[in-house]
């Protein structure tokens, strides 16, 4: 608080300055004495991305653990047609005819983090596919082999080892045309490679058919209801011997669920929004049905709906 002169009292008073709103107020009558006001004190809060830094500092980007000078280098800009077009074309390509040890590092990041966001991941996988891909370039021996298709591969591992896992025909549609053979075999040669690392198997984590099923059906528009009785479903299947992936297993499920109700969806629809066959999914419910009386749950479905399914 501080003293300042108020029209309303015609005296000297206290005086309360509101932050939030940049206004001066008198304590004693409640007038605003003056709105707006720019609060020229040092601020304090911390900016610092994903960092146990508390250096209040609101410059420049996060740094990068990853890269030899943390990703704070500097870069010179191309020229747009100014007066200093000449002085900063030049500069710039002497600095792209430096060795930048981390270039290719930086290429990969920017790509894996574009094929994340088109996925819709979370950070932290994309900084775990990330630090796969640092781990297996410094073993110098992935050079000859298809890049998209290794970048691909690192998020399908992060994916996994962080229990959110994607299918790999979903890797596939955002890896610039590497087909799903190219990154089953960057997959493989990743895992070999960090094993030899470790000198240990490296975990990728189990999949469960569960783990596709609420996205599979958002991608059907399915409602609520359906959607917790196929998620209860697909938890009761895992109690039988059925001998499927787990993704076949997820859209048999959904296939029974919505036979089951009054929005019937197509197989063709269904094979479209999980990636799997409309053959396979028949194969898979030809598995389920035998058991179908036991896996849909009570609450959902009576005895008599399960007679009116269709025989495989």
């Amino acid at each position: 608080m501080s003293d300042a002169f108020c029209s309303d009292c015609k005296r000297e008073t206290e005086v309360v300055f509101d932050h939030s709103a940049g206004d001066t107020v008198c304590s004693e009558c409640g007038l605003v004495l003056e709105s707006h006001s720019i609060d020229e004190t040092s601020e304090w809060r911390t900016f610092a991305n994903e960092s146990n830094d508390n250096d209040p500092v609101r410059v420049g980007g996060p740094s990068n653990p990853l890269l030899t000078d943390g990703g704070l280098s500097t870069v010179i800009a191309k020229p747009n047609g100014s007066s200093g077009e000449f002085l900063s074309s030049s500069l710039g390509r002497w600095q792209n005819r430096g060795s930048n040890p981390d270039r290719g590092l930086i290429l990969a990041f920017k790509t894996i983090a574009t094929m994340s966001e088109r996925l819709g991941l979370v950070a932290t996988i994309k900084d775990r596919a990330n630090e796969i891909y640092k781990r297996v370039e410094d073993q110098k021996s992935s050079r000859g082999r298809n890049q998209d298709a290794l970048l691909a591969a690192c998020i399908y591992i992060a994916c996994r080892q962080e229990d959110i896992p994607r299918t790999v025909k979903e890797i596939c549609s955002v890896a610039n045309g590497a087909s799903k053979k190219e990154i089953g075999r960057a997959k493989e040669y990743i895992v070999k490679q960090l094993g030899l690392e470790k000198g240990q198997t490296v975990e990728m984590g189990t999949i469960h058919a569960g783990d596709f099923m609420r996205r599979f059906c958002s991608n059907l528009g399915m409602n609520n209801q359906a959607v917790k009785a196929a998620q209860e479903a697909v938890k009761k299947s895992e109690e039988f011997d059925i001998r499927r992936s787990p993704i076949s297993i997820a859209a048999a499920v959904i296939y029974i669920i919505t036979q089951l109700s009054d929005d019937k969806k197509p197989l063709k629809d269904i094979s479209i929004a999980t990636g799997v066959a409309e053959g396979t999914i028949r194969n898979s419910y030809k598995d389920l049905y035998p058991h179908v009386s036991k896996i849909i749950p009570n609450w959902y479905a009576k005895e008599e709906d399960l007679k009116n399914l269709s025989s495989p």
